[in-house]
């Protein structure tokens, strides 16, 4: 059919829908050149028009029977009606009855005349492209609906609706920076809190405009009409929030009653013409398919300018957040639908008159148990975890009904709403931004899936969602309490990320000690903040005011002063899914997280790192519990973390050179007082041969005056640093943290072995015994070569990689939990003298120390020679460097030159850590002769050997 045919007899019939569609579909067939349905069912042996047919039998959710004018699988659905009629109402229906047509990528609508293509593309926002008969003629419109038929996914939008979202964002920022540099310039008196609110209220409008709340392009219209004069803006929008408070008029339009509080004030600040038309901008964009996620990160921006530049690498995606509410809220839920929706089919089959009665009730049933299920967020911030969680809930509400509908059944009504989300957050005014996000992500969610028929008033207060603070409060005394949460099925949420020496910088020592004080004997002291959220929330399952909870929180949760509550949460019940480490983003940096889901022990299956396991032990690993070690008697009083000066007492070689050679009045030699000093990169890096003022920390003021040079630096450059109230009253001239009990220790150690405490490898060296290390060390108390050795093999690095904690994705090494559990081939102390198996690791352990100094500090040139390659050489030989070669040589084989050259800086040759590795296994060997194990155990066996060697040990 040729275009100018199709179209000069489809626009002079102007008869019914009814008549006429099937013919018109027809002749579209004939005009891009497609079979039939007809011809189509003939051709490819679809009889039944299971494909492709005209008047496919469908139910809409709401249970009213139906039929799709043309359905064509995988491809569209078509719905046509008569001429001049309401398209939109007719996009509403498709939208209804999508899913049970299996959901295709194009939902078009038709009046004879036009004909509208709808995409339907998941996490893609909705294009709409009209045909007409100019396009037709034009030739345009015949390629168009071609593709409707041959490529439907050359329809899909480019961008991700999360792409559109950042965009839009971009031109609401715009307005944002625009009010706030207005507002400098002519200083008008409103606070940001103030500004806040009325920038809520202009994206709910935005919103409300696409999604036909407002009639047909108001608000628009609105900003258009301004004109240039200054107040012009003002009072419209003061009348038009009026109206949206209590419904009524506005002009000549009718305004719909909104509530919900947000337009409970009539402030609007003054917008001059050019930010006038950044708000008309805005407008222009649409905001239908924007995903309210975002709200919480723009309006950080909007309040907080330091953060205004992160919008894009803080944003958390909806991908991020069901990691929680997939398996901690619908999980369960779904396996509960799946079992009635098995024993609803095997009722309609029975042949007994109330079966259908007795399936209804069963779906009836299940659809109010999903309108019940209360959802908390403790941290809620504005609303990003419970917005999804609703939409979660709304999508299963909807699967439910259109299943009823599908097999007849009476009709089962939406009942899922915002009316069942819980939230805590302290912030001033996210209690109104979260209703705002959850409010218009629920009118989003009923827009788009053909729901968007509701009563008024269109928003309703959540006064679910307080505010307060979640983990403290205070009684009418003004004692510090433990606050009340709210009973909710299901706790999810992202509680604030604070390690536990920030949380003092940024809460304040009283709010720190009444913390600790509230949740004594529960959590150890320096816990980190999010830790309390997790110990409420156990204890809200524990008390049966809620079942299931899952948080994130840094991977250190696992590790350490955080570790307890996580064994508590074990104790009283258990972890049922686990994420152990994961890349997340806060505040625009690169964290690690672990997300962590538990309950009272009910759930069955238990997965950690998206893998199926029996068990998650406390430190989030499966199999083996090493969480259940015990520190030994016996490794006491060996490793200290080093001192803390809490000052610039450390000073440089030229410096300490200076004091050393100066002569006191009393003849006392500054030596007495300063000492070689090292930090963790200090090991393993290149020795900056630095130098520490250390008093002792008993030594008057009178005394330490008496080292002239010394204490005028420290009065000088420590002194005005010491400021903090902690520091009142403490001597200034003294470290603030002495390590009296290690000093002791090493008084007997003509050396001793020092390691970092957070380093990417487990590297030991020896140290002189009047060095003095950092509270970046920790010191081992041990001047012999096998403690060196055993040190350095392979059975402590296991345990002490599954025992010590983290700093993001670099392990740590603890006194505590990492040495004092691990059990040495021998009690230490107690090794047998003159026994050859001791002999040997020691042997080994020599060698490797002798090794790497020698490739650390390889002969220099001759004498008065520049040699540039040999100081290119000493720059990159640092241990890191060789540890990274070994690394790399003993996991990526086949051996890759380039990419081993790439990990060592080409610092050392793949012969030179053969060397390295032969020293290690040799050094491994023997470590494993003195436990009497065989070499060829596996990591796994290895820990379970020691572990179960740890509990021998720790009985009395």
């Amino acid at each position: 059919m040729l275009p100018v045919e199709f179209v000069d007899k489809w626009s002079k019939l102007q008869q019914k829908e009814t008549a006429l569609y099937a013919s018109h579909f027809d002749d579209v067939c004939r005009l891009v050149g497609h079979e039939t349905p007809a011809e189509y069912g003939a051709k490819y042996g679809d009889p039944t028009g299971a494909v492709f047919s005209f008047q496919t039998l469908t139910v809409k959710p709401g249970g009213q029977k139906g039929f799709a004018d043309v359905f064509f699988r995988g491809r569209f659905i078509w719905e046509y009606k008569g001429p001049h009629a309401d398209l939109d109402k007719a996009y509403r229906q498709l939208q209804l009855y999508r899913e049970a047509l299996e959901n295709p990528p194009l939902l078009i609508t038709s009046d004879m005349r036009d004909i509208r293509i709808h995409t339907n593309f998941t996490n893609r926002p909705t294009v709409e492209t009209i045909v007409t008969f100019d396009d037709i003629l034009a030739g345009t419109g015949v390629e168009t609906l071609r593709r409707v038929f041959v490529d439907p996914d050359s329809f899909k939008p480019e961008k991700t609706r999360e792409n559109i979202t950042r965009a839009t964002a971009d031109t609401f920022l715009a307005v944002a920076e625009a009010l706030r540099q207005h507002q400098r310039l002519t200083e008008e008196a409103y606070s940001p809190e103030q500004r806040a609110h009325f920038l809520i209220r202009l994206l709910f409008c935005l919103f409300a405009e696409d999604l036909g709340l407002l009639p047909d392009g108001l608000f628009t219209q609105l900003v258009k009409s301004q004109g240039k004069a200054y107040t012009d803006l003002r009072q419209p929008l003061r009348n038009l929030f009026a109206a949206m408070r209590d419904g009524g008029h506005f002009g000549m339009f009718a305004i719909r009653h909104f509530n919900g509080s947000l337009f409970d004030d009539a402030f609007v600040p003054a917008l001059p013409y050019d930010l006038a038309q950044k708000v008309l901008r805005a407008a222009e964009q649409d905001w239908s398919a924007v995903d309210p996620s975002i709200f919480g990160t723009l309006f950080e921006r909007i309040i907080d300018e330091g953060k205004r530049a992160q919008l894009g690498a803080h944003y958390t995606g909806i991908d991020d957040i069901l990691l929680i509410v997939e398996p901690v809220l619908m999980e369960p839920l779904r396996r509960k639908w799946d079992e009635i929706r098995r024993v609803t089919g095997d009722e309609l089959r029975a042949t007994s008159g109330d079966a259908a009665a007795r399936a209804h009730e069963r779906l009836a049933g299940f659809a109010r148990e999903l309108s019940q299920v209360r959802v908390l967020d403790p941290a809620c911030g504005s609303g990003n975890f419970l917005y999804v969680a609703l939409r979660r809930l709304l999508d299963l509400q909807k699967e439910v009904i259109s299943y009823a509908a599908r097999q007849g059944l009476p009709e089962i009504p939406l009942s899922v709403g915002p009316q069942q989300l819980y939230g805590i957050e302290v912030n001033e005014y996210a209690h109104e931004l979260a209703q705002v996000t959850v409010w218009i992500g629920y009118l989003q969610w009923r827009y788009e899936n053909g729901f968007g028929e509701m009563a008024d008033p269109v928003l309703r207060p959540l006064r679910n969602i307080r505010r307060m603070d979640a983990i403290l409060t205070y009684d009418a005394d003004g004692k510090p309490v433990e606050p009340d949460w709210p009973a909710a099925e299901v706790i999810i949420g992202n509680p604030p990320f604070l390690g536990g020496k920030k949380t003092l910088t940024e809460l304040g020592q009283t709010y720190m000690d009444d913390l600790r004080d509230v949740y004594k004997g529960r959590l150890p002291g320096f816990s980190d903040l999010v830790v309390y959220w997790f110990e409420k929330a156990r204890t809200q399952i524990e008390m049966g005011k809620a079942m299931r909870t899952g948080l994130i929180a840094t991977n250190s949760i696992a590790m350490g002063t955080n570790l307890p509550v996580l064994k508590r949460i074990k104790e009283s019940g258990d972890i049922f899914f686990a994420w152990d480490d994961r890349p997340w983003v806060l505040d625009g940096a690169a964290v690690r997280v672990a997300i962590i889901g538990f309950d009272s022990g009910d759930e069955v299956n238990r997965r950690l790192n998206d893998e199926a396991v029996r068990s998650i032990n406390a430190d989030l690993t499966s199999g083996l519990d090493l969480t259940r070690a015990i520190v030994l008697e016996e490794n006491k009083n060996l490793s200290f973390i080093g001192t803390q000066k809490s000052g610039p007492f450390d000073i440089d070689t030229t410096t300490a050179r200076i004091m050393l050679a100066a002569q006191n009045k009393n003849g006392l030699p500054n030596s007495d007082v300063i000492v070689p000093w090292v930090n963790g990169s200090d090991l393993v890096q290149h020795n900056r041969n630095m130098y520490i003022i250390d008093f002792p920390g008993d030594m008057s003021e009178t005394d330490a005056r008496k080292y002239e040079l010394p204490f005028a630096y420290v009065e000088k450059h420590v002194k005005p640093t010491r400021t903090a109230k902690h520091f009142e009253g403490f001597p200034f001239w003294i470290h603030w943290n002495t390590r009296p009990a290690m000093r002791e220790a090493l008084s007997g150690c003509t050396r001793y072995i020092c390691i970092p405490r957070v380093s990417k490898h487990r590297i030991f060296t020896w140290l002189k015994s009047r060095t003095n290390p950092d509270s970046a060390t920790v010191a081992i108390a041990r001047d012999d070569d096998y403690f060196f050795g055993v040190l350095h093999a392979r059975p402590h690095e296991l345990w002490a990689l599954r025992m010590g904690t983290s700093l993001e994705d670099r392990p740590r090494y603890t006194p505590t939990t990492t040495f004092e559990t691990y059990p040495f081939p021998w009690p230490p102390g107690q090794e047998p003298p003159g026994d050859d198996r001791v002999a040997e690791i020691a042997r080994y352990a020599r060698a490797l120390n002798e090794w790497r100094e020698a490739w650390l500090n390889p002969p220099p040139p001759a004498k008065g020679t520049i040699d540039v390659a040999y100081n290119r050489l000493i720059k990159v030989r640092t241990l890191t460097n060789l540890y990274n070669g070994l690394v790399y040589y003993r996991t990526a084989r086949p051996f890759d030159r380039a990419a081993f050259d790439k990990e060592t800086r080409k610092s050392v040759s793949r012969a030179e850590i053969q060397e390295l590795d032969d020293i290690h296994h040799n050094l491994d060997r023997a470590v494993f002769r003195a436990y009497g194990w065989p070499d060829d155990l596996t990591d796994e066996e290895i820990l379970e050997r020691l572990l179960a060697l740890n509990f021998a040990r720790a009985e009395p």
